[in-house]
């Protein structure tokens, strides 16, 4: 039999790659369009899809596509942002609590449970609002919600690395937990802690946009995805489909794209499926 030319590896690189290549075509485009390009134009109103534009419009006659460009770059900004934030509490916590292990492990795992324990979208609700809802309060709450399940991942990591020959030779060697944990720890769990990463950018965004149709998250005159949701709750029953189809389904396709990019390198790093 002929080899393939694309084998699965190969394939799951190009997906990852044409992935990437349109999430950071909408995060660029989003960043750099001009405002009067979703500007209001009453002549425009509620018009449905057509060439010139492609998702329709408003009630306001705003360009809907662009629109949800430009709220769906602001989504990806702030998940980006919460989850870099959130990711790097999960990193600190998860190898504390496996190096030190005593106090600071059942204070962490404390933590873990209390946060986990609760429901996910009214503890968002409830530290958005406390710090004054808008991009601050989106951004904080996503990011002072996400690291739980990372925070595992990282403790479970490193608890595996601590009995390590060369962990061991480096604490014999008089080497302090900080030296261990930078120079031992951190490059061994950097590819789990990164596809951890990848994973909460989805969660995050999903969140965002949650909170934000809820009315406890960004403000309705900034271009969001989920302000434009709610937006269209008011015209649905009047037969105007794509003010809520367009935007929903391009927040779906971010979200399951970011899921596919994890999901795949994470198959790429298992050694059983990627050298398939």
């Amino acid at each position: 039999m002929k080899k393939t030319l694309l084998n699965r590896k190969t394939k799951l690189l190009l997906l990852i790659g044409l992935a990437s290549l349109y999430l950071l075509f909408v995060f660029i485009w989003g960043l750099i369009i001009d405002p009067s390009e979703y500007g209001v134009h009453y002549e425009n109103k509620l018009l449905s899809p057509c060439a010139s534009h492609l998702f329709g419009t408003d009630a306001m006659g705003r360009d809907m596509f662009k629109r949800c460009i430009k709220g769906l770059s602001n989504s990806l900004v702030i998940g980006l942002l919460a989850s870099l934030v959130s990711s790097i509490v999960a990193l600190i916590l998860g190898i504390a609590s496996a190096i030190f292990g005593g106090i600071v492990d059942k204070f962490v795992n404390l933590c873990v449970d209390l946060c986990m324990g609760l429901p996910h979208l009214v503890l968002l609700i409830l530290i958005s609002c406390m710090v004054g809802k808008g991009t601050l309060g989106v951004t904080v709450s996503v990011a002072l919600t996400h690291w739980p399940a990372l925070t595992r991942i990282v403790r479970q990591e490193v608890l595996q690395l601590r009995n390590a020959q060369f962990v061991q030779a480096s604490k014999k060697m008089g080497k302090s937990s900080f030296y261990i944990a930078v120079n031992h720890m951190i490059p061994h769990i950097l590819p789990a802690y990164l596809i951890g990463l990848i994973l909460l950018f989805p969660h995050a965004i999903m969140h965002e946009a949650s909170i934000t149709f809820l009315g406890f998250g960004l403000p309705k005159e900034m271009p969001a995805i989920g302000v434009i949701l709610s937006e269209s709750m008011n015209h649905i029953t009047t037969g105007k489909w794509w003010l809520a189809l367009c935007p929903g389904i391009m927040l779906l396709l971010a979200v399951v794209l970011f899921d596919l990019i994890g999901e795949t390198l994470k198959k790429l790093w298992n050694p059983n499926s990627g050298n398939e």
